[in-house]
């Protein structure tokens, strides 16, 4: 018993002697190649065991005959053992480079493409990941591309609508003030209406950017939806006279909602005076609340004839107003965006579907607990 103990003692302190040599060598090859590292590691296995093989052969436990044995095993498991761990390794490098080179083209903004050739369980882990990233990369470059075309257009078309209000603005004034107004009175009125339009586009704006800033701050309360849609019904009533549309508001579920009521307002306020300018006269534009196994759906249902498939996903695009033929007499395409940004502060989210004779828009709310 004492001479397995003194065996193990002297094979553990050749083999450790070997080890502490070993990790000496891959902390100085630390940025060397992965094939250098695999084969100092399998260095560091037969030289462990031959060094044992020594340690105890010193102690005089093995015949010379024994040792010679011995060594000469160890060294043609060193010579295999050498020449594998190269092969490996050269063969993790390889897989290694073609992942890096294609990690480079996907890093240069193009798409990433997973070598075809396969390769060990860790880097192919790093290519699933890298092709997830990828398709996440492209998403955000198109959403990054629709969003800037969409503020170039927003800027032409509200560089559009304040010109043509303070070009008249201008020539109303200049008449006032040069006395040749023939009807003072009703330029005044002109004038009101038009700086009403130009307060509107701007508090539109500024709406729009606290929601693209995310500062757009909520101050919820349990509302009931005959509160909420009534004070929007009787909001829009007197332009639904002016455009000769009736309003219809009796499917009204009574289900009570926890949100902004101001912003609520808005939304709603938004999708009437959407739905009675696009409604042809004697038209009728029907707004109803229901419970769905989703939440609380606000539906606001107009008489515009459809909208073109193509157009139905930039709905709701900032400074999207579709043909000329559909654009309103006022307005800068803010309205929609305004309601997807407030509905989807609230958690919730606004889609429009076409309708038999017109659109649908339809606001999802979650509903409040009971």
């Amino acid at each position: 018993m004492r001479d397995a103990l003194l065996i193990a003692l002297f094979a553990f302190l050749g083999a450790a002697a070997a080890g502490v040599l070993g990790a000496g060598a891959l902390w100085l090859l630390r940025r060397r190649s992965l094939t250098a590292s695999v084969s100092v590691v399998a260095a560091v296995a037969v030289a462990a065991m031959l060094a044992g093989t020594l340690a105890v052969a010193q102690a005089m436990f093995l015949s010379r005959h024994d040792l010679s044995v011995v060594t000469t095993v160890v060294a043609m498991a060193a010579v295999v053992s050498l020449l594998t761990a190269l092969l490996l390794g050269r063969w993790v490098v390889a897989r290694s480079r073609e992942l890096a080179l294609a990690a480079r083209d996907f890093g240069d903004g193009g798409d990433y493409f997973a070598p075809v050739r396969p390769a060990t369980a860790e880097l192919a882990d790093v290519s699933r990941e890298l092709a997830a990233t990828s398709a996440k990369l492209a998403e955000s470059r198109d959403r990054e591309r629709a969003l800037e075309s969409s503020r170039r257009e927003l800027v032409a078309w509200i560089s559009h609508d304040l010109r043509t209000p303070l070009a008249g603005l201008r020539a109303m004034s200049e008449a006032l003030e040069d006395g040749v107004a023939a009807e003072p009175e009703r330029y005044l009125r002109q004038i009101r209406t038009e700086v009403e339009r130009l307060n509107d586009m701007v508090g539109d704006l500024f709406e729009l950017s606290r929601i693209h800033a995310g500062s757009l701050a909520l101050t919820r309360s349990r509302i009931s939806l005959y509160d909420l849609i009534g004070d929007a019904l009787a909001g829009a009533d007197p332009l639904a006279r002016e455009h000769g549309v009736r309003l219809v508001g009796d499917r009204i579920a009574p289900v009570p909602v926890e949100v902004d009521g101001k912003e609520m307002s808005r939304v709603l306020g938004n999708l009437l005076v959407n739905a009675i300018r696009r409604t042809p006269a004697d038209g009728t534009v029907a707004i109803a609340a229901e419970r769905t196994a989703d939440g609380v759906v606000l539906s606001v249902t107009d008489g515009c004839g459809g909208i073109p498939e193509d157009d139905l996903p930039r709905v709701f695009d900032t400074g999207w107003r579709g043909t000329h033929a559909r654009t309103p007499p006022a307005g800068a395409g803010l309205g929609l965006a305004i309601v997807r940004g407030i509905v989807e502060a609230h958690q919730g989210r606004a889609a429009v579907r076409n309708v038999s004779g017109g659109c649908r828009f339809e606001v999802t709310l979650p509903a409040a607990e009971a």
